[in-house]
C-alpha cells in the first residue's frame, strides 16, 4: 500500500446482479462502485437468465463479467439444444465464463442422475473454449470427483466453498480456486473460516452471492429489507474476513482481486 487514502479495489467473484429482488440496478451499481467494488462476475442459473446477464454485460462492459450456465437445481429445465445456444453466447462474449453450474445432493430433486450430464456438458464446453467455470457443490463431493475423472476440469472456482480442508486439499491439484462469502462470518460458520486459513492465499477469492448469503448485521454496510444481501457489502465483508484471517485489509483486497482476474480472465485483457 502507498499510504494514501485510496479505497482498496475489490472484485466480487460471484453474484446474481440480474436478480429482480435487487430492484433498479443503476443505484445498486453506483453504490458498489462508490464502496470500492471494481468488477463483478454475474452468474446466470438457467437459460431463462442468460439474456438478462448478457444485457448487464453489454450495459456495463467495464464492470460486469458475465457467466452463463445452468445451476444443478434447474438441470431438469435444460431444453434440447441448450449446449449449442450456450456455445453461441460464449462466442459473442470472449470474456464470459460458464456458471453457475455443479452438483447438489442437499436437494432431492432434480436427482444427481439428472444433474450430472448437464454439469459434464458444461465442463466439456468450458474445456473446449478455455473458459472459467463456477462450480456449486453441496453434499455432492464424491459425484464431483467422479465427474472430474470423466472430464478433467478447466480452471474453476468453488463458489462459497463449504467443504473440509481435506476436500480443499484434494481439489487444489485440479487447479481449484475457492471463494469465501460473507455468510461465513456468522458465528455458526466459524469452521469455514478455519478452512480458509489453511488454503493457499493465491487461491482465495471474495464473493457476495448477492442478493443471497447475507453477512451478519455488523458486516452489512448496505442493509436491504428482508435480510437480502446488497452487493456493495463486499468491501465490508472483505475487511472482516481479512481480520479473521490475520491479514491487512488492503493487502487482502489486492490479493483476492489478483486471484479473481487470474481465475476468470487468465490470458484475456481485463
Amino acid at each position: 500500500m502507498d499510504g494514501s487514502n485510496k479505497i482498496p479495489s475489490y472484485i466480487d467473484a460471484h453474484n446474481h446482479l440480474h436478480d429482480l429482488r435487487l430492484g433498479d440496478l443503476a443505484p445498486v451499481i453506483a453504490a458498489m462502485r462508490n464502496a470500492g467494488v471494481s468488477r463483478c462476475v454475474v452468474n446466470a442459473t438457467r437459460e431463462d437468465d442468460w439474456a438478462a446477464v448478457e444485457s448487464l454485460a453489454l450495459a456495463y462492459p467495464d464492470f460486469v463479467i458475465p457467466a452463463f450456465g445452468i445451476h444443478p437445481w434447474h438441470a431438469h429445465l435444460a431444453a434440447d439444444g441448450w449446449q449449442a445456444r450456450l456455445v453461441g453466447l460464449l462466442e459473442k462474449h470472449p470474456l464470459a465464463g460458464i456458471g453457475e453450474c455443479g452438483l447438489d445432493q442437499w436437494v432431492s430433486s432434480p436427482s444427481i442422475e439428472v444433474q450430472m450430464p448437464v454439469f459434464l456438458d458444461q465442463m466439456r464446453i468450458a474445456c473446449q473454449m478455455a473458459r472459467a467455470l463456477t462450480i456449486h457443490c453441496l453434499k455432492a463431493w464424491a459425484p464431483l470427483f467422479d465427474a472430474f475423472d470423466d472430464v478433467p476440469p478447466p480452471r474453476f472456482l468453488m463458489h462459497s466453498f463449504g467443504g473440509s480442508i481435506e476436500t480443499g486439499r484434494r481439489l487444489i491439484p485440479y487447479g481449484a480456486y475457492f471463494s469465501c462469502s460473507g455468510y461465513f462470518l456468522h458465528e455458526r460458520k466459524a469452521k469455514n473460516i478455519e478452512v480458509f486459513k489453511q488454503l493457499p492465499p493465491d487461491r482465495i477469492l471474495l464473493e457476495t452471492d448477492a442478493p443471497d448469503m447475507a453477512p451478519p448485521d455488523a458486516e452489512r454496510s448496505h442493509p436491504l429489507p428482508g435480510k437480502l444481501n446488497h452487493p456493495a457489502n463486499l468491501p465490508c465483508i472483505g475487511r472482516a474476513l481479512a481480520e479473521r484471517l490475520g491479514m491487512d485489509a488492503g493487502s487482502f483486497a489486492a490479493l483476492t482481486s489478483r486471484n479473481a482476474l487470474r481465475w476468470c480472465c487468465q490470458s484475456l485483457s481485463c
